[in-house]
């Protein structure tokens, strides 16, 4: 029987069940086992660990519970893809949401053009007519998959040095962060079913659940940018922690 250390530092023994438990989720944590790979059977698992079908059971129930693998009915289990977590009350880059899940994190500017503002931007943005935006569309990757669609706007009268700046090598969010203090930030979110070219861009089926998240930051009176984040719905979601005002 493998030991463990409790809180005083000393050796404690570690259950045969702790131990199937540790084996399998540092597997899937690591990689070793990794998204759609199937977990071996509780037959299998009993006879590789010489324990009881209920043991196994229980591991596999705790793992599902984690949301580390999915139990299919006749099937068997799976090792699930990773769903990352984004803050609702933070700002931060998309790539630090990738590495979070262990993967590879790439990004690539589609669309990069100076307009005007549209009569809808105008009014539900509150923004003068005569407004000039940087409207920027990227992709960001996790691996190979796509990750989340970026379609964003940049106020030119409250940052017209974003006009200079190359987001063909740097992702707009993380160049605004580093160089455009923001006061006020504003979240909208939303589930929405993926259509036209978002669905195209993002590799999903028409309709397919999306999570969306909607940012405009302020810097004192003017709009710096408006942005929309469109995530796989299946791999994504927010968190949020606060405390008593």
């Amino acid at each position: 029987m493998s030991v463990a250390q409790d809180e005083g530092g000393q050796a404690r023994p570690q259950t045969l069940h702790q131990r199937i438990l540790g084996e399998l989720e540092n597997r899937i944590v690591s990689g070793e086992w990794p998204p759609g790979h199937r977990i071996p059977f509780e037959t299998e698992l009993t006879e590789i660990y010489g324990c009881s079908r209920m043991t196994v059971n229980k591991v596999l129930t705790q793992l599902a519970a984690a949301g580390l693998i999915e139990r299919r009915r006749k099937a068997g289990s799976f090792v699930v893809q990773p769903r990352s977590e984004a803050a609702v009350l933070a700002i931060h880059g998309i790539e630090a949401e990738v590495q979070a899940l262990g993967l590879p994190y790439r990004y690539e500017l589609l669309v990069r053009r100076r307009r005007k503002a549209k009569p809808a931007e105008i009014l539900h943005l509150n923004l003068d007519a005569d407004t000039s935006f940087l409207s920027l569309t990227s992709r960001h990757f996790a691996g190979d998959a796509p990750f989340c669609l970026e379609e964003r706007l940049i106020n030119l009268e409250a940052v017209p040095q974003a006009e200079q700046a190359d987001f063909a090598t740097e992702p707009p969010g993380v160049w605004l962060l580093s160089h455009v203090p923001w006061t006020v930030a504003e979240h909208h979110i939303k589930a929405v079913g993926a259509r036209g070219e978002a669905a195209s861009l993002l590799a999903l089926d028409a309709g397919a659940a999306c999570l969306v998240v909607e940012r405009q930051t302020w810097r004192g009176e003017p709009m710096v940018t408006a942005v929309r984040f469109t995530y796989p719905g299946e791999r994504h979601q927010l968190v949020a922690r606060f405390s008593p005002s």
